[in-house]
């Protein structure tokens, strides 16, 4: 109740509105947003990174190996979603695929359509 008229007396009836509450403070700053983008431009490195692309999880490792900063997979995600990254993944294909086997086999669609056959009419008997 002390709060309300608190906040009566500083902002008059505008201050008993219900406030989106304040939370905990970001982890990830300006600094090692910048840090971020520029790793996810580059591209990793297999030789030094040990990835051939980026996962979730390998940043998450990396922001604790450069900064020693716990984040989760999901706050990561959504940090790279606000900076308008997307998740893509590639579509699977075996090392050994023949290109021109798979166009063999392919289904293609008949060149002309027909329509098909009315039914019958039986005759009434």
């Amino acid at each position: 109740m002390r709060d309300w008229v608190v906040r009566f007396n500083a902002e008059g009836p505008t201050g008993l509105l219900d406030r989106k509450a304040p939370g905990q403070p970001a982890r990830l700053d300006g600094e090692h947003r910048r840090a971020l983008v520029e790793l996810i431009e580059a591209g990793p490195i297999p030789a030094v990174h040990g990835v051939v692309r980026w996962r979730l999880v390998d940043l998450v490792q990396w922001i604790w190996d450069e900064f020693r900063i716990t984040v989760s997979e999901t706050t990561v995600g959504r940090v790279l979603h606000a900076m308008g990254y997307r998740k893509l993944s590639a579509r699977p294909r075996h090392h050994a695929q023949d290109p021109e086997a798979a166009t063999i086999f392919k289904k293609s669609s008949p060149t002309v359509w027909r329509r098909p056959r009315r039914p019958r009419r039986r005759a009434n008997a």
